[in-house]
């Protein structure tokens, strides 16, 4: 049982960030939420938000007088603190739940953002980087798809929010090769629930052209 109230979790974000992974988690978990939207620049900047996240960037989510931020941790954050939820493997069963949430989430996002502006790791300099090479990192992921439902085994959890998210925003925008055990995956991932929802409210929010 938690302490704290369900009306305690608020998310900080805006419906073009990656706030759109935590909105998803938070519809995952099914509790209450209050969302604050904020706007790039200002909001962002604000005094008030910078207390809460010295770097001005979303998503960050508070829970009672805890803070979290970026985007992976929050998932797991919310795995951990909603248990009934389902959505994170027991302790014994975790090692690749926590293998490919943090490989996606630390070298191979820095790998394809870094990739995606332009900037490639000179050949002379890998072993100094924190990730390999493009086509390296995508075989990694592809294999560990290609062989299971999910990233962490037959079972959807948290980390399937995070890599999902990410391969699916790299097949929407370019970022990620087309191949077909992450199109399969992304598909999958789009067929639940929360995944709708969660889309349907932050694409509500997007600005209107004109």
């Amino acid at each position: 049982m938690n302490c704290e109230t369900m009306a305690d979790l608020v998310l900080y974000t805006n419906p073009m960030s990656r706030g759109r992974i935590a909105r998803w988690m938070l519809e995952e978990i099914g509790q209450p939420y209050e969302t604050q939207i904020l706007g790039y620049g200002e909001g962002m900047k604000s005094a008030d938000y910078l207390a809460i996240n010295p770097l001005g960037k979303v998503p960050a989510l508070t829970h009672g007088d805890k803070v979290t931020t970026e985007a992976a941790a929050i998932c797991a954050y919310l795995a951990d603190a909603f248990p009934e939820a389902g959505l994170a493997p027991e302790l014994s069963e975790r090692a690749d739940y926590y293998r490919w949430l943090f490989f996606v989430a630390g070298p191979l996002e820095a790998c394809v953002v870094g990739r995606a502006l332009g900037f490639e790791v000179p050949e002379e300099k890998y072993r100094m980087a924190g990730y390999g090479r493009y086509g390296d990192m995508l075989g990694a992921l592809e294999g560990a798809l290609s062989q299971r439902d999910y990233i962490a085994g037959n079972t959807f959890t948290a980390a399937d929010v995070y890599v999902g998210a990410q391969v699916n925003w790299g097949l929407q925008f370019g970022t990620f090769e087309a191949r077909p055990a992450f199109t399969a995956y992304a598909q999958r991932l789009a067929s639940r629930p929360a995944f709708k929802r969660a889309n349907e409210l932050d694409d509500a929010l997007m600005p209107k052209d004109g």
